[in-house]
C-alpha cells in the first residue's frame, strides 16, 4: 500500500472514455475510518475518479489498490464484499419495494451453496432500522420522497455489509433540509459503525461540515487535499471555482464557513458576474 492506513489508493491514475482523457496523473490515499469528500468545478473529473475507485472504470494508466491489491485483478464478488458504491441518481425497476431494494445488498454474500438465510433478513431489518425507514419497508420505491429514496439506497449499501462506502453526489436534487438529513445519516454510519466513506459533493459548505478530508480537483487533476481547515481559503475558492468569497469561522462548529460574494472571469466574458443564487450551492 502507498500508506499503511490506506484502504484505497490511486497511484498515477489516468482516466478517460475512449480517446477523451478526463483526469490524468491522480495520486490519492483514502484512509481507514475517514470521511473523504471530493470537490471541484463541474466537469473536473470528480465522479470519474469515484467510478475508478469503485472499479466501475478501468484506468488507462496507473492503478487503483484496494487493501494493497490491484482492484482490477480482484473478483467482482470479492470487491463487493468490501466496497459499496452508490452512483449518482441510481434507478430501480418500477414497483420495487424498499425491502426488496435493500435485500439486493445481500447478493454478494449469496452463492449456490449459501442461499438466503434468517441472518440475511436480520441484516436487512437492521439496515432499515438504522436509516430510520423500517416503516417504509413495504412501500414502492417510486412513491417515496427524494430524501426517503436516498435513505433506501444507503440502506441497501449498508446491508451489503462493506467497510467502505463510495457515494456520488448523494444530495443531488434534494433541498437543503433533506440534504442535511442524508448527510447526518452518513455521519452516523461513520461515527457509530466505523465506515470509511468517500463522497462527491457540490455544496462546498456541506462538504466542509461533513468531511475529515477534502480532495480538491480542477481540470482533471488533484490541486490539493487535507483537512477542511487547511484546504479552504479565499484564494483557493477564487482560483479553483472562480468564486469571490469570504472564509470565516463557523459559529456552530470549528470548521470554515464560506460566504459567497460573487463570481468573476469564469462565466462567459471576462468580468461578467452571475447572481449570488448561481453560486450558493458550491459555485456551480
Amino acid at each position: 500500500m502507498t500508506d499503511a492506513e490506506s484502504r484505497i489508493s490511486a497511484a498515477g491514475v489516468t482516466l478517460g472514455y475512449g480517446e477523451r482523457i478526463v483526469a490524468e496523473g491522480l495520486d490519492l490515499d483514502v484512509h481507514t475510518g475517514v470521511v473523504t469528500t471530493v470537490i471541484g468545478p463541474n466537469g473536473c473529473g470528480k465522479s470519474t475518479l469515484l467510478r475508478a475507485l469503485g472499479r466501475l472504470l478501468r484506468p488507462q494508466s496507473g492503478q487503483v489498490l484496494l487493501d494493497g491489491k490491484a482492484i482490477g485483478s480482484m473478483r467482482t464478488r470479492d470487491v463487493a464484499r468490501v466496497l459499496g458504491i452508490l452512483p449518482q441518481s441510481p434507478t430501480a425497476p418500477e414497483g420495487l419495494t424498499v425491502a426488496d431494494l435493500v435485500a439486493r445488498g445481500r447478493h454478494p454474500h449469496q452463492s449456490w451453496i449459501r442461499q438466503w438465510s434468517a441472518a440475511d433478513s436480520d441484516v436487512v431489518t437492521h439496515a432499515l432500522e438504522h436509516t430510520g425507514i423500517a416503516d417504509l419497508a413495504d412501500r414502492p420505491l417510486d412513491e417515496l420522497s427524494g430524501g426517503q429514496r436516498q435513505r433506501a439506497w444507503i440502506s441497501m449499501a449498508l446491508a451489503q455489509g462493506t467497510d467502505i462506502l463510495l457515494l456520488d453526489e448523494p444530495t443531488t436534487y434534494l433541498d437543503l433540509a433533506h440534504s442535511v438529513e442524508v448527510l447526518d445519516l452518513v455521519d452516523r454510519l461513520h461515527e457509530e459503525m466505523g465506515r470509511t466513506i468517500v463522497m462527491v459533493l457540490h455544496d462546498l459548505n456541506l462538504a466542509v461540515r461533513y468531511s475529515d478530508q477534502l480532495v480538491v480537483m480542477a481540470d482533471g487533476r488533484i490541486v490539493t487535499s487535507g483537512p477542511p481547515t487547511e484546504v479552504i481559503s479565499a484564494e483557493l475558492l477564487r482560483e479553483v471555482f472562480g468564486l469571490d468569497a469570504a472564509v470565516v469561522d463557523d459559529p456552530v462548529s470549528d470548521r470554515p464557513l464560506i460566504v459567497p460574494i460573487g463570481t468573476r472571469h469564469v462565466y462567459g466574458k471576462v468580468g461578467c458576474e452571475q447572481p449570488l443564487s448561481a453560486v450558493v450551492n458550491g459555485a456551480r
